[in-house]
């Protein structure tokens, strides 16, 4: 029940050339990017992490030019997510190689739920995810197939022993050119049962669309999974999987 995706801000420094100088535009060894955004619900895998409540995200990533980068991105959740804390905070190590089209990306999560174990005792919610994907684009047209494992551990032990997690994911993306519009869609398996995965086995998959004008990102999205009605429900008394429609706008830099 936790999240993945994660956002890049930048900043680029460069050398005018002048016929006189003759000097070439350099690229940074490294660049720093990131953004901030607001959604009317966070999803992950399908299933709400705010009750279908709004949250609050922000990422910064540092990329070397050797492929290496590291990052840190945020959000907040419900209490029910991970013993009463109130926040989630991602941190990100990987490498990312492109070879023509296609892009190798590899690395891995530490999810990190800030004083669970203090407001629980004895409760350990954060866990790590190791990561592999490959992507290919195509004009305007890109393809990705992503696996997501985490270890055997406390953190996704549904109360009797250390359990593990995997799940896959492919997606298609596209953007209208000219327009600022881009299109997606994804569909989503977990093949274990966790605490990650709510105790089962599920499919998850989305529609969205979004708008970009200058660095502002709005977005709409459809999320829906295999779970039945009623399968799952949080404190609160509300369908934690039932599919829905959710709205973000987001800003780069």
């Amino acid at each position: 029940m936790r999240t993945f995706s994660r956002p890049l801000l930048g900043l680029a420094l460069a050398l005018s050339a002048t016929p006189a100088m003759a000097q070439d535009a350099e690229t940074p060894a490294i660049t720093v990017s990131g953004s901030v955004a607001v959604v009317s619900d966070y999803r992950f895998r399908g299933l709400t992490q705010t009750d279908k409540d709004f949250a609050v995200q922000a990422g910064v990533t540092l990329s070397h030019e050797s492929g290496l980068y590291a990052g840190v991105w945020g959000s907040s959740v419900d209490e029910y997510i991970a013993a009463g804390s109130d926040q989630e905070i991602d941190l990100i190590l990987g490498y990312k190689k492109t070879f023509g089209g296609t892009t190798l990306d590899v690395g891995g999560l530490y999810y990190y739920y800030p004083g669970s174990s203090k407001i629980t005792p004895g409760t350990n919610s954060d866990f790590l995810e190791l990561y592999t994907s490959l992507s290919h684009t195509l004009g305007p047209v890109s393809a990705k197939l992503a696996a997501y494992y985490s270890p055997k551990q406390a953190g996704l032990s549904l109360g009797a022993g250390k359990l593990d997690n995997f799940y896959m994911n492919l997606g298609l993306s596209g953007s209208i050119p000219d327009t600022g519009v881009s299109l997606s869609a994804g569909v989503g398996r977990t093949f274990t049962a966790s605490y990650l995965s709510s105790g089962s086995k599920y499919t998850d998959w989305s529609v969205g669309a979004s708008y970009t004008t200058g660095k502002v990102t709005f977005g709409l999205n459809y999320v829906d999974t295999s779970y039945g009605a009623g399968a799952l429900l949080s404190p609160s008394g509300k369908d934690i999987a039932k599919g829905g429609i959710f709205g973000s706008v987001g800003v780069s830099f």
